[in-house]
């Protein structure tokens, strides 16, 4: 996979499942290559519970993206979320040996790693440990403690939680599919990344992916991100509605939420009527478009107040921790009609739908900008990141080892200095250790 470097996202969804595969171009965009999507057989709100028909799934997926893009998929990011998704707000300090030395990497990475001893309930297991303040010796809201004097350093964390199993099994189906696992990351960034400027983060934003199984939120202030959670409903549920309402087939549910749904129910007359084909010889069945509204009503508003709950628990209501930019809606479940304005209305807060093209070049494909593929294209960019850090990495080897043979011949007295790794992400560590499992459960 080293040509030109591609990365590969992989969404294994509810509904479908989304292989894409991206590189950056030379303006540092993103240029998607290929797409191919499947429907997801064998996941239940997010959660794999049939490995067989997962690992069908992923391959047709893989298959129909490496056609398009004419490349070999050997490597892929792929995203978790899921109902078992939960996370936890906690602080820690550590005192530390020197107060006259300056905090350095390693002090962080020591109360990071505390913070990783955290007893979870029984499966449980911390898939990342987001600082987001720091306090050197009682000194509040210290964004960046490297380089200070302090004897003790403590922070806030934002621990997000899952089900080792389940991320185990996410991990085996990518496996079995004949494909490598680069990366892990939790769904909600993946698509915050795609979808959300800077200045959002920055002024504070809450970014509600609805999905078809689940609905994730990720919540940004000061440029950290504050909140996540998954909530498990989606898309699903509403189609399961209109299903039991109207009694009809889910297929035909499926098709009127898309063509005829909204979310806001005053908008349609009492008189329009959509009629649907009865099942073999059976009468067609007609359905007044304000009953169809009225049923879809009714789940999203659910969904939305659950969203909302989340919401208020982050904060949102002091004003410190006000989200400015609002909330922004993206996922499949997005494109319903007037949700923006039923989400304004049951928030109070200014909304928009979120496309991820804020990162993707020029010249893509409309469809590939819809809110259905945003988890996909920020799981290629987390790929892309990945790659640039690994190759950064070489890269600074190499330097070293030159510096350090020049140095030999010319001068032999002078110490070379180590530059300072970025610290690695838990999600890379957890991704090791699910590889690590895997190969050792063979």
């Amino acid at each position: 996979m080293e040509n030109n470097n591609i990365s590969v996202g992989l969404d294994i969804g509810t509904t479908k499942i989304v292989a894409m595969i991206g590189r950056k171009n030379e303006y540092g965009k993103v240029e998607i290559l290929g797409v191919g999507k499947s429907k997801s057989m064998g996941v239940h709100r997010g959660v794999v519970n049939n490995i067989t028909q997962t690992i069908q799934s992923i391959q047709q997926a893989v298959q129909e993206a490496e056609a398009a893009a004419s490349e070999k998929i050997e490597e892929v990011t792929v995203g978790i979320a899921g109902q078992h998704i939960r996370s936890l707000q906690h602080s820690d300090y550590i005192t530390r040996a020197n107060a006259d030395m300056v905090i350095d990497e390693g002090d962080i990475d020591r109360l990071i790693n505390q913070v990783h001893k955290l007893v979870m309930l029984p499966g449980e297991e911390i898939i990342h440990v987001l600082p987001q303040e720091f306090k050197v010796d009682g000194q509040a809201e210290i964004k960046e403690p490297i380089g200070m004097y302090g004897g003790r350093l403590e922070a806030n964390f934002h621990v997000v939680v899952g089900q080792v199993s389940s991320i185990r099994n996410i991990g085996r189906c990518v496996k079995s599919s004949g494909l490598q696992l680069e990366g892990i990351t939790l769904e909600p960034l993946a698509s915050a990344n795609a979808v959300l400027s800077r200045e959002e983060k920055e002024a504070g934003v809450a970014l509600i992916d609805i999905g078809g199984g689940t609905t994730d939120l990720a919540v940004f202030k000061d440029g950290i991100i504050r909140h996540t959670a998954v909530i498990p409903f989606g898309g699903n549920v509403v189609t399961e509605d209109i299903k039991e309402g109207c009694s009809i087939i889910e297929k035909q549910a499926e098709l009127l939420k898309m063509k005829f749904g909204s979310a806001w129910p005053g908008e349609n007359k009492d008189n329009e009527i959509v009629s649907i084909p009865g099942l073999r010889g059976r009468e067609p069945k007609e359905i007044t478009l304000k009953n169809l509204s009225k049923i879809i009503h009714a789940r999203v508003v659910e969904i939305i107040e659950q969203v909302y709950v989340e919401i208020k628990n982050y904060g949102h209501e002091e004003q410190k921790k006000k989200l400015i930019a609002g909330i922004v809606l993206t996922g499949g479940g997005s494109q319903l009609k007037h949700l923006k304005q039923l989400v304004e209305y049951i928030t109070g807060m200014d909304t928009r739908i979120g496309y991820p093209n804020e990162h993707l070049a020029g010249d893509s494909d409309e469809d590939i900008a819809s809110p259905l593929f945003a988890t996909a294209v920020g799981l290629v960019m987390d790929g892309l990141k990945r790659q640039e850090r690994k190759q950064a990495e070489e890269v600074e080897e190499m330097v070293i080892e030159n510096q350090a043979e020049q140095t030999m011949e010319t001068q032999p007295e002078t110490v070379v200095e180590e530059p300072i790794k970025e610290r690695r992400s838990f999600l890379d560590k957890l991704t090791e250790r699910v590889k690590e499992f895997l190969d050792n459960a063979e």
